[in-house]
């Protein structure tokens, strides 16, 4: 869980208003010691709502036949983020994780499924001006974590 250097702010995800182009690595299969990684790409749209309160994007990964939709959601009193994440595959809006940024790097966590099984997961932003680097790593009960997902942004004109 991230230390309370990561609080949520106002604003935090203004970074991500605009298009985005993403380079993906995501790992073909996990929770087995796996470095066979699938590459794609994708594109996205952010913007924020209520005065940087709520952010929102659409990204769509043209070649595997799915897109997505994160809502991230600031809850002032306890100063924390929580993010959701919605697939075209399910339109099941998932488990949030909740945390915040300490400068440039935003640590979130919280508790999932994966194929069945209770996981812990965690996501890491890197943010920048024209770059931003996510990740997404997922812990089994007693075990290490694991990242499964890579995403390197690249902003669009």
């Amino acid at each position: 869980m991230p230390s309370s250097d990561f609080i949520g702010q106002v604003h935090d995800f203004d970074f991500l208003v605009g298009r985005w182009q993403s380079r993906n690595r995501r790992l073909k299969q996990r929770h087995v010691g796996s470095n066979d990684w699938e590459e794609f790409s994708g594109t996205s749209q952010a913007w924020t709502h209520l005065g940087g309160m709520v952010s929102v994007d659409e990204i769509d990964f043209p070649t595997r036949g799915f897109s997505g939709c994160t809502v991230r959601t600031l809850d002032l009193a306890q100063r924390r983020w929580s993010i959701y994440w919605i697939n075209s595959r399910s339109g099941v809006l998932f488990p949030p994780v909740h945390g915040g940024f300490a400068g440039q790097r935003g640590e979130f966590y919280g508790e999932d499924e994966d194929e069945g099984r209770p996981v812990q997961a965690r996501f890491i932003w890197i943010r920048g001006r024209d770059t931003a680097h996510w990740e997404q790593a997922f812990r089994l009960e007693g075990g290490d974590w694991e990242t499964n997902w890579v995403m390197e942004f690249e902003r669009l004109a």
